[in-house]
């Protein structure tokens, strides 16, 4: 039989939760490994946001996503976890000798505990049902901002009621020539202190508001809005259209490995354990039963470093309380 290297911990997904995860197991100077199954740390704020402001870390008045990755991925690295990139986890198994194994597609990974912070799982934007919005997808048309340099200066339609909506608007107000956001009602489901900041932008805001048609040649010169309470239809010269629509989320494998779920989530108690011994979950991809998710960057840092305090009491018999970071040799 091959020799396995067991870690004591395994983290799934480097998002912002399981690189804080990764950073805590570090702290607890635990031998930790990170499977991520993209090409690159950050989960979505390295994919869809790298350019947007992240607002709500403690400390920090406001950071630009990419900024906030390549610092926690600083901050866990000084305790040199393993990092495998683009592995997706296919399968969990615990032997006889209690030791988790996960198989990804290109191998298999065994630690004595597993930490799951998939956030949302695997996720694919919602999209319009728009011939229009089709054809011009990938030449006008985004549904998430990797670079912002082609809006400079250019005529921008966003669409969408959503943080990510607002806060794109915000972000590219002062740096497109003009910004239009419609919303086909009228509550916005974001924060409120950035929706009051919007309303009081030179954002040209309009509810109740949809799209009927882009128009163009090789590239987008304009588009139809319509009002869904009258039927009156707009037309807005604009350049780029990028709609903010949300995701749908999917959990892939991870449904079938026996843990207890709600929809997508995964259910956890106060300590962050899952149903299966040694398994844990902390961020988007989980929630505490007859408890509302609160699915933000903050709260994912906190439930990181309570299930990765647990896991070290669940592998020592330690104590789970392990002092203050600032007592810490680093």
């Amino acid at each position: 039989m091959t020799e396995r290297d067991i870690y004591d911990i395994l983290i799934l997904g480097a998002g912002p939760t399981g690189l804080f995860g990764a950073f805590y197991a570090g702290m607890r100077e635990m031998r930790t490994k990170v499977i991520e199954a993209l090409p690159q740390p950050g989960g979505q704020l390295a994919v869809l946001y790298p350019e947007k402001y992240i607002y709500d870390v403690a400390g920090l008045p406001r950071i630009l996503a990419k900024d906030l990755v390549k610092n926690l991925v600083e901050q866990c690295e000084q305790w040199h976890p393993t990092f495998c990139y683009e592995e997706k986890a296919h399968q969990l198994e615990r032997g006889e000798d209690g030791v988790l194994t996960v198989t990804t597609d290109k191998q298999a990974h065994y630690a004595r505990a597993v930490v799951i912070c998939g956030g949302i799982g695997a996720f694919r934007p919602n999209r319009l049902k728009n011939e229009s919005v089709e054809r011009y997808e990938g030449r006008g048309v985004y549904y998430f901002v990797q670079d912002k340099r082609p809006f400079f200066k250019k005529r921008l339609l966003i669409i969408g009621g959503g943080d990510s909506a607002v806060d794109w608007a915000l972000n590219l107000k002062d740096y497109a020539s003009h910004v239009t956001l419609i919303h086909r009602r009228e509550g916005f489901r974001a924060h409120a202190s950035s929706v009051t900041e919007l309303m009081q932008s030179s954002v040209d805001v309009r509810l109740w508001h949809e799209l009927r048609e882009i128009h163009g040649n090789d590239h987008i010169t304009g588009a139809t809005i319509f009002d869904n309470r009258t039927g009156e239809e707009t037309y807005l010269e604009v350049d780029y259209v990028l709609l903010n629509l949300g995701f749908k989320a999917d959990l892939g494998p991870i449904k079938s490995w026996g843990l207890e779920l709600d929809g997508r989530y995964i259910i956890v108690n106060g300590r962050h354990e899952t149903n299966i011994p040694g398994v844990y979950a902390a961020g988007d991809i989980c929630k505490q039963e007859d408890a509302e998710p609160l699915n933000l960057i903050a709260v994912g840092f906190g439930q990181a470093a309570i299930a990765v305090n647990h896991v070290y009491s669940y592998l020592t018999g330690g104590r789970v309380f392990p002092g203050h970071s600032s007592e810490m040799r680093l």
